[in-house]
């Protein structure tokens, strides 16, 4: 089997899928490992898959493949009251206009009582009380019934493009309550954060990239700081010949009192910041793979170096992960002005296939700032960008630039996510706003945590205990457990002997596991990622179980190769 851009065969007598279910694996040898190292993760995770399928075939047992980030639940309720709430709205659509399989657009006058109505007959339907409670709600937060029920109404009909483009009304002021509920502690800065609802975090990556670049804020040649280990698009984003900016890598390569790694920044990896030619900051937080938040004190130092040193600089940080860590605070609440944030609804909501997610810019911005003191030439081909939807194009803001952008500008009459999609992610806030006892959120975290719990159980290993840990991820330190568990000898001979994805290749062929090597991530090569999201909890005691299998057989390994030399001398 060939492996794109390697140029080596490997494993002339592998199994593949429709193969001979009693061929054997040929492991590869230490040159061909050599070449897979410099694939993508995910290109090496798919050749990972080709050989754990063909093991379970051989062994009759199951593929464990924990390199997928997609949670294997989903929230129900708030489903619920999204499907509840489209059969009230098709009821509004035949009321205006019933014909066969046709209905008109459902009518704003008096919407909030007849959908008072609706859900008093369907008072028993899963998700008739979240809706009621929503409704009550957006009262509370000073919304007209009438506006508020018919902009859910119409929206889930889909009956039009969006309105305002960049998020509907209603929506935004419940998402922007959710943000500061979820990602500053409840306790948000002072101001207003406008929203632009996206599909997911990654369409809300590639239009900040994008925007960033048209709006001349980052150029190529700029220097930009990733905080690594980091999830892999955003390792290969900047470097693309599209911007060609230049990274300066921030690494989280604090260690314990054990000399164990704490997936932290230490100051010296901070104050790299305060070089004032370092333009932007991309992060996520908490991270991934290592999945842990960035510690309360490296959150202070950031915004303290920024303050000092540099004040334009731009921060851009996904937050994907921070409902899982028990009050978590983003980059956003201490750098508000800074800060780009980006949230998805994928992972704690169990909706990948859905693309919900939102970009937020405080109302001051050094964005808007940096745009308003550029000098004529510069101002000049923005204004001709930006021409065909404003004569006064200084005076629209960053976030509109980006609305914009995603239609290629000329299409901008057609930006926004569609209608049904921003009701949905209406229905999931609501859903966490009103859960008062945190149901949900202890219910989700203590799945994920359950399941740690089961990777260490099954490796033997004592689970150290970090307030931080988001544990949406696991990151194993296959070389800090190799010098820790078995000796320093042990370790340099491992290293020695054998390239770093061997473990993964074992793992595919021996055990039909399927793990991602930490070094695509630009971490320690001796290391690997373990998603905890997206299989069952019995399964993390076997791949737990597989892992600490591989390293018996290099123990055995290195004991038979120091007996050998023994008897040699």
């Amino acid at each position: 089997m060939r492996f794109p851009g390697s140029g080596i065969e490997y494993g002339g007598a592998m199994s593949q899928r429709g193969g001979d279910p009693n061929e054997r694996l040929v492991h590869p040898s230490r040159a061909e490992e050599r070449a897979l190292e410099k694939l993508s993760p995910f290109e090496l995770k798919a050749r990972l898959l080709e050989i754990a399928a063909g093991s379970a075939r051989r062994s009759s047992t199951t593929m464990l493949d924990a390199g997928r980030g997609n949670p294997n639940w989903v929230a129900t309720t708030p489903r619920a009251a999204f499907f509840l709430l489209g059969r009230f709205a098709l009821e509004e659509s035949t009321r205006v206009w019933k014909e066969p399989d046709i209905g008109g657009m459902p009518a704003e006058d008096g919407i909030a009582r007849r959908f008072e109505q609706f859900l008093a007959t369907n008072a028993t339907s899963e998700g008739a009380d979240l809706l009621a409670r929503t409704v009550h709600y957006g009262a509370s937060l000073g919304f007209d019934g009438d506006a508020f029920v018919y902009e859910l109404a119409d929206g889930i009909i889909g009956d039009r493009y969006p309105g305002p483009d960049r998020i509907c009304v209603h929506a935004e002021q419940i998402l922007r309550e959710y943000l500061a509920e979820e990602l500053c502690a409840g306790e948000p800065p002072d101001g207003i954060w406008k929203l632009f609802a996206v599909e997911g975090g990654t369409a809300a990556i590639c239009y900040i990239f994008d925007s960033l670049a048209n709006n001349l804020l980052l150029r190529p040649g700029d220097r930009i700081a990733l905080m690594i280990p980091e999830f892999t698009p955003y390792l290969e984003l900047p470097r693309l010949e599209r911007y060609g900016l230049e990274v300066v890598d921030l690494r989280a390569c604090a260690v314990d009192q054990n000399d164990d790694p704490t997936w932290q920044f230490p100051d010296s990896e901070i104050e790299k910041l305060a070089d004032p030619s370092v333009r932007a900051l991309f992060v996520v937080n908490p991270s991934n793979p290592p999945s842990v938040m960035l510690a309360p004190a490296t959150l202070s130092r950031i915004a303290e170096v920024v303050a000092r040193h540099n004040p334009e600089l731009i921060v851009v940080t996904d937050d994907v992960y921070g409902t899982f860590v028990p009050g978590f605070v983003s980059l956003m609440d201490v750098l508000p002005a800074n800060t780009i944030a980006v949230y998805s609804f994928s992972k704690y909501f169990g909706a990948t296939g859905w693309r919900l997610g939102v970009i937020a810019i405080h109302e001051n911005n050094v964005l808007d700032h940096r745009l308003a003191s550029m000098n004529v030439a510069e101002l000049g081909v923005l204004d001709r960008r930006y021409q065909s939807i404003s004569t006064a194009t200084a005076e629209i803001a960053f976030i509109d630039r980006m609305v914009a952008d995603s239609r290629q500008v000329a299409l901008n009459h057609t930006a926004g996510l569609s209608l049904p999609q921003q009701v949905q992610m209406v229905l999931f806030a609501a859903f966490a706003l009103l859960d008062t006892d945190e149901s949900y959120k202890m219910r989700t975290r203590s799945l994920v945590n359950r399941r740690l719990a089961k990777l260490y159980e099954g490796m033997c290993l004592d689970l150290p205990a970090d307030p931080l840990r988001a544990g949406y991820y696991a990151e194993i330190d296959l070389m800090g457990w190799a010098r820790r568990r078995y000796g320093p000898e042990f370790a340099q001979w491992l290293a020695d002997t054998y390239e770093p994805v061997d473990t993964v290749f074992r793992l595919a062929e021996q055990f039909s596991v399927v793990l991602l090597n930490g070094g695509g991530f630009d971490d320690s090569a001796w290391s690997v990622r373990v998603s905890l999201a997206n299989l069952r909890d019995d399964a993390y005691l076997r791949i737990g179980a597989s892992v600490r299998s591989v390293f018996e057989q290099y123990v055995a390994d290195w004991q038979r190769t120091s007996a050998s030399d023994r008897a040699v001398r």
